[in-house]
């Protein structure tokens, strides 16, 4: 089988997960109390006017008033825009991040106007209205960041209605069907909007642009009309939720199966995709074992391991991964493996399988931002050319977009990675309290939707009336607070009482459930 996505929904997160010839590639979490907001469009109000950061504070209705940057101002005298390339959004958001789409957030490919900026103070006063779009959620203590350059997804298109410009996905590559698409969004848009085409768009014919086009348009015209509706602040738009998202972003005819493990995920999903892509909806299958979806396709044992630091090759040698503040390290060891030939030949496969490995756990962790692999090293040119270019074609398999440099003479590969969304350590972890945050636990969220899980698997099949869990504290103290839906949940489904009980002498990770 080549291309799988499955879709593990339950009441407090959803979890998508993409295999690719059965091996988990991609996975995105999307919690319910940590919902991400970017791609949500407001209508906002002016509260602070900063000319000397050339920015302002605009209240959307979320706790912290939102960022806006006065080159994210549109004017009404924005100049038409040439024809440009532009990178469309080509997969689901996972969690609130750095960027929420996971190629790269709908919101932030709009295309800024070339000019020169009018002061903010000019721009924008106090108390007034704006409608603006989430690019970045709140982080820390900061609120979240917005722009007035709208972007909408479809299937095939973003939609950029206030501004002149039409972009190709750079993952198009043929040149005689980009200049076919080009020349076909050329005749279809309106004078004055904007279009992306995405990298699912190949091959698409006029008419499902058209159906595409308007779609959006009604869902643009849908906004406008609420925003002249209503007062701010407000919610206009909120963007799909994960699963949704998963369809319109990554079912496509290259993917063999979609598997989802709940009917009534299963009979919303299906109802979306038989109204939007009607000729994949036999791709749509219901999973109905008792057996947890995730633990049947091993997805579970999968993510443990990606959690972490050290990852074996199949040769014996193994990579260490260690995330840092500024950057994230990879190194590459021999370990258990000795060749057969000389040191030269031992090193060069290890790097070269180090290589082809390093690639898959940078997608899989979703790691961004700056990356240091510290390669074996190696004194021949050749094999290092040889492990550079296998590294390189690795890469290739990757949505997020990347820049890499040649080995050095130490060894040493310098490269970037396109920060997507959260990477899955910090989405799963916390920083560990027993180390003064030198490493990373699984955080108490974490633990608490483990324990869920476990509790399933046993539940049904046992006529014991009582689930006595022994936890830390901090687990115990959001199992009775924040989670306290989940295990009520639980209790109805199961018809079973659920007893929790602190133990400080166990660590975050460890819980022990017993049936009585």
């Amino acid at each position: 089988m080549g291309v799988e996505i499955v879709i593990n929904p339950a009441p407090e997160e959803t979890r998508v997960a993409v295999l690719e010839n059965q091996i988990l590639t991609e996975l995105y979490i999307d919690r319910r109390r940590d919902r991400g907001i970017v791609g949500n469009v407001y209508k906002g109000r002016v509260v602070k006017v900063l000319p000397g950061m050339q920015a302002a504070f605009v209240d959307v209705g979320v706790e912290r008033a939102a960022f806006l940057y006065v080159a994210d101002v549109t004017t009404s005298s924005d100049e038409d825009q040439p024809v440009l390339d532009g990178e469309a959004p080509d997969v689901p958001d996972g969690e609130p991040k750095d960027t929420d789409e996971p190629e790269e957030d709908a919101a932030k490919t709009a295309p800024r106007p070339r000019r020169v900026h009018r002061p903010i103070e000019e721009l924008l006063q106090e108390g007034q209205e704006v409608v603006v779009q989430v690019t970045k959620d709140p982080i820390g203590t900061k609120g979240c960041r917005v722009t007035t350059y709208l972007s909408l997804p479809g299937r095939y298109l973003v939609y950029m209605p206030t501004v002149n410009h039409i972009g190709i996905s750079r993952r198009i590559g043929d040149e005689a069907e980009r200049a076919r698409l080009r020349e076909m969004m050329q005749r279809l848009r309106k004078p004055g909007t904007g279009y992306i085409i995405r990298t699912v768009s190949e091959g698409t014919s006029e008419e499902e642009f058209r159906l595409d086009i308007e779609f959006l348009e009604r869902l643009w015209q849908t906004i406008r009309d609420e925003g002249q509706r209503t007062s701010a602040p407000a919610l206009l738009h909120a963007d799909l939720d994960l699963s949704l998202r998963t369809v319109r972003d990554l079912l496509t005819h290259k993917v063999d199966r979609l598997t989802i493990g709940s009917r009534p995920e299963y009979d919303r999903v299906r109802q979306f995709v038989g109204t939007y892509l009607p000729n994949l909806i036999s791709k749509v299958h219901l999973y109905a074992q008792d057996e947890p979806i995730f633990d049947r396709y091993g997805i579970e044992i999968e993510i443990s391991k990606a959690l972490g630091r050290r990852v074996w090759l199949k040769s014996g040698g193994y990579i260490v991964i260690e995330p840092t503040e500024a950057l994230t390290v990879v190194d590459v060891n021999t370990g258990r493996y000795v060749g057969k030939r000389d040191l030269e030949e031992t090193i060069f496969k290890t790097n070269l399988e180090a290589a082809k490995e390093i690639a898959y756990q940078l997608r899989l962790r979703n790691i961004g931002g700056i990356i240091i692999i510290d390669f074996i090293d190696m004194e021949k040119e050749k094999n290092r050319e040889r492990v550079f270019a296998a590294l390189r074609e690795a890469l290739t398999h990757d949505r997020a977009r990347s820049n890499i440099l040649k080995i050095s003479e130490l060894g040493l590969v310098e490269m970037s990675r396109e920060r997507v969304r959260e990477d899955l350590l910090r989405v799963l972890c916390d920083g560990c309290l027993y180390c003064e945050k030198r490493g990373y636990i699984k955080s108490a969220t974490t633990v608490c939707y483990e324990i869920f899980r476990e509790i399933k698997r046993a539940g049904a099949s046992r006529e014991e009336s009582k689930v006595l869990i022994a936890v830390h504290p901090t687990v115990a103290n959001l199992l009775f607070d924040e989670e306290r839906g989940g295990v009520e949940a639980l209790e109805r489904e199961y018809n079973k009482r659920i007893i929790i009980k602190a133990d400080p002498h166990l660590h975050q990770e460890q819980y022990d459930i017993v049936m009585v």
